[in-house]
């Protein structure tokens, strides 16, 4: 989705039968660069946009707000919040037809907040960006991932947060956005039974850090940029693996002592070895988890390698796997005929 797509779609929203649907990719993020911020400038992210899981709204115009469907009170909070900031009318019914699992990594408040705010704006005939909406209800605090899978998809790196006085609240720059290969695939790996950290469990984890060195910081921004991001767009799956493999040992060991490990769910943490040890280096956890994830380099591979794990880990009762396609588009508004009756 772009600027441009959302303002068309708003002009052809404004009937008060309409019904506008909002259509948000899961994404993953791949680590922070520099926690430290001793260059002016703090986080800086990797993240990639997937094709599913996604959170799926629609919205139509009510007598009172009404929400119905997974994660309902939180999309009910988002109508409201945006209201308020943009002078909107709060008289809608929203029913999440899809929702990201919340606080498993993929990104579901950022997700919810901007399709449910961007489909708001987009029925009542205002135009917005995604990152004005993101701005104004506190997403992209750290990260602007999550708004760069809405607003195009495909592999994202931001430019972290500027620090000290006067720096603001704007989400950070988008510096660089790649397609991710159409032959490439992610493996993921669930853990319904474990939320990893968010809210102020995630502040307070991040006060309770070690010191993060200049040192570290200097690798992973060579990883990202010198063997990452080449390897990306020269079709290398494996040295795009290798460089975001190392990214989240050295990551994940920074975090061990506020997330139990390199990964926050033991049970994830065994798939994941198993699957570096069948020989495949892209692995990894996204943000605070517990969601795991491993890079492929074609469907073969990836329908192989998924049997075994489903063969292997499948009994277990809390875990689930899918084999996605990176996401080169970003969120879909459109407008509906009606909705059905629920």
């Amino acid at each position: 989705m772009n600027t441009t797509r959302l303002s068309l779609d708003a002009a052809r929203a404004e009937a008060d039968d309409a019904v506008v649907r909002v259509t948000a990719p899961g994404r993953l993020h791949l680590g922070f660069l520099d926690l430290a911020g001793t260059l002016g400038r703090r986080f800086g992210s990797l993240g990639v946009s997937l094709e599913r899981p996604a959170t799926i709204v629609s919205l139509q115009r009510a007598a009172a707000l009404e929400a119905t469907g997974p994660d309902a009170e939180r999309a009910a909070a988002a109508v409201e919040k945006a209201a308020r900031r943009f002078d909107l009318d709060t008289r809608v019914k929203v029913h999440v037809e899809a929702a990201l699992p919340p606080h498993s990594g993929l990104g579901s408040g950022t997700q919810m907040a901007l399709a449910v705010a961007a489909g708001l704006a987009a029925l009542q005939g205002k135009t917005l960006t995604p990152r004005e909406i993101a701005q104004a209800l506190g997403r992209g605090a750290r990260s602007a991932i999550g708004i760069g899978a809405f607003t195009d998809g495909g592999v994202i790196l931001d430019g972290g947060k500027a620090v000290g006085t006067g720096a603001g609240d704007a989400p950070p720059p988008i510096l660089s956005r790649l397609p991710f290969p159409e032959h490439w695939r992610i493996l993921l790996v669930y853990d319904h039974g474990h939320r990893g950290l968010s809210g102020s469990e995630e502040v307070t984890a991040m006060n309770e850090l070690p010191p993060f060195a200049n040192g570290l910081a200097g690798t992973l921004a060579r990883l990202t940029v010198m063997k990452a991001l080449p390897a990306l767009v020269e079709d290398q799956v494996r040295h795009f693996g290798e460089a975001v493999g190392e990214m989240q040992r050295l990551l994940g060991d920074h975090y061990a002592g506020v997330q139990g490990g390199r990964y926050t769910s033991p049970h994830v943490a065994e798939v994941m070895a198993w699957i570096e040890a069948a020989g495949v280096p892209g692995v990894g956890q996204s943000s605070w988890g517990p969601t795991g994830f491993a890079f492929l380099g074609s469907p073969d591979e990836a329908e192989r390698l998924i049997g075994e794990v489903r063969a292997r880990f499948g009994a277990s009762p809390h875990l689930a796997f899918d084999c996605v396609r990176g996401s080169n588009a970003g969120a879909r508004i459109e407008r509906l005929a009606c909705l059905a009756q629920r």
